[in-house]
């Protein structure tokens, strides 16, 4: 039986890297830049403007009252000069007519009879000069992380419509088990409804994959095998969840053996010690447990690095931080557990509170929890006053 680490390691070496792909500006947000920086081909912004509404003047002519010359708005092209004793109205983002250097605020001033009566202005007060963000020719750097709004707004100002970033890893994901049904479909007796395919299918997105999503299969060696052929052919990585253990109707393990080859199936891990992980044809295949806080915990830990792996980032893109248990929750003393809790601030620190029950089949307590909190092997329980590495999944309370 593997360690988590050892596991992630094996798993992490068959990652391979994604093409690159040329999309719309519209579509870049958590996209992963393919470069890491671009040339900007014009000044930022491209004019002298006005940070302000006011009135656009010589510094030198200030404090006094100056005659007005027109106004200039936001888009202008045709600019009056200013000269000795005169004034022009502008708005915030306008260019500054030629002879000005400096802007009043409108709020600040007096406008009457084509007049406008100004306090002192010091030179540049109010004025942005063109290319204060960034000068043409510069190289502007890209971070090697998805972008966000902020960094998507940096390439527009740089009036590029489109970027290449990475292709996004397609994820065939495959549910198995003569027990589910589709959410929404009713239910009979002995059946449960299929959690697992609609949320690995979110966590492949929030990972930055394209989800592929495969007919559930049941507990048929034929059908698995074939649908894990499919997926394996059109993905760049197949996820399938169930079957991966030792019961008389766990397939998946015995069909990438069959199909392919397999590396691995047990980590020392809680929850989640049953996952395969191995390949069919070229496709590396991670078989996660069936219950659903298993493969949405193994997932994190397993399958969420090695996509970030395929799009040139390390690992798991989560903050990791200390946090001092508040109560005793027991765990399996030979494996390294993955506690959900949720984390608050203290007067010492982050504090983690148990989520409710640990159990592998309770889903609540995981989408109530804002971390997972990692107590190491070889401790029966994670103890009251102790600190603990934690991975923060959402946001501190």
């Amino acid at each position: 039986m593997l360690s988590v680490d050892e596991a992630r390691d094996r798993i992490l070496a068959h990652a391979r890297p994604t093409g690159v792909e040329r999309i719309a500006l519209s579509a870049l947000v958590g996209r992963v830049p393919a470069a890491t920086s671009v040339q900007a081909e014009v000044d930022v912004p491209p004019f002298a403007n006005s940070a302000m509404d006011g009135y656009a003047l010589r510094a030198a002519d200030t404090p006094g009252k100056l005659r007005l010359l027109g106004e200039v708005a936001a888009g202008a092209s045709s600019l009056p000069t200013v000269v000795d004793g005169t004034a022009v109205r502008i708005m915030t983002g306008a260019p500054i007519p030629p002879g000005a250097d400096a802007v009043v605020p409108i709020e600040v001033a007096d406008e009457t009879n084509a007049h406008v009566a100004v306090p002192a202005a010091e030179l540049g007060a109010y004025l942005r000069a063109a290319g204060h963000d960034t000068r043409a020719g510069e190289r502007v750097e890209l971070a090697a992380e998805p972008l966000t709004p902020s960094g998507i707004a940096v390439l527009a100002s740089l009036g590029l419509g489109e970027l290449e970033v990475r292709r996004a890893p397609r994820v065939a994901i495959l549910s198995t088990g003569d027990e589910l049904v589709a959410p929404g479909e009713p239910l009979v007796p002995g059946q449960i409804h299929d959690a697992n395919s609609a949320a690995l299918a979110a966590a492949v997105i929030e990972s930055g994959g394209e989800p592929l999503l495969l007919p559930r299969a049941p507990d048929d060696p034929a059908a698995i095998g074939r649908l894990l052929v499919e997926g394996a052919g059109d993905a760049d990585l197949l996820i399938a969840s169930g079957g991966v253990s030792v019961g008389r109707h766990d397939h998946v393990r015995g069909a990438i053996e069959h199909l392919g080859a397999l590396d691995f199936w047990l980590v020392r891990v809680q929850p989640g010690k049953p996952l395969a992980f191995g390949s069919i044809g070229t496709c590396p295949v991670i078989g996660l447990p069936g219950n659903p806080v298993s493969a949405l915990v193994t997932f994190e830990l397993f399958v969420r690095p090695f996509l970030r792996a395929m799009l040139g980032l390390a690992g798991d893109g989560r903050l990791h931080l200390p946090a001092t248990l508040a109560e005793r929750i027991a765990k399996d003393q030979e494996r390294r557990a993955y506690l959900r809790v949720v984390l608050s601030r203290g007067a010492d620190g982050l504090v983690a509170h148990s989520a409710g029950g640990q159990a592998s089949s309770q889903l609540r307590p995981l989408a109530a929890s804002n971390a997972l909190l990692i107590v190491p092997e070889g401790e029966p329980a994670g103890e009251a006053g102790a600190t603990y590495d934690a991975i923060l999944l959402g946001s501190l309370t």
